[in-house]
C-alpha cells in the first residue's frame, strides 16, 4: 500500500481548518463587527455636531428656541391674543 492511498481517506475525514465553512462563519462574525465599528467611528469623526453657544442671554428668533418652549409658547393664552391682533 502506498502512502497516498492511506492519507486520502484520512484527508477527507480531517481536512485543514481553512477548508471548513464553519470556521469562516466564526471568523466572519467578529470581523464584520470590527469593520462596522471602525466605519461608525469614521462617520462620527467626520460629521461632528456643532457646539451650541448657550451663554447668550436672549434668543434672537423663535426658530432658535427648543421645540418644547416653542410648543408651550404657542399654546399659551397670550399667543392666542397676539394672533387675533
Amino acid at each position: 500500500m502506498s502512502a497516498s492511498a492511506v492519507s486520502s481517506p484520512e484527508a477527507k475525514l480531517n481536512p485543514p481548518w481553512w477548508k471548513l465553512p464553519i470556521v469562516w462563519l466564526v471568523i466572519a462574525g467578529p470581523a464584520i463587527v470590527v469593520v462596522a465599528g471602525i466605519a461608525t467611528v469614521v462617520v462620527a469623526v467626520r460629521n461632528v455636531d456643532p457646539v451650541l453657544d448657550t451663554s447668550v442671554g436672549h434668543v434672537e428668533s423663535a426658530k432658535d428656541l427648543p421645540a418644547s418652549k416653542a410648543r408651550n409658547h404657542a399654546a399659551s393664552p397670550d399667543a392666542a391674543v397676539d394672533q387675533a391682533r
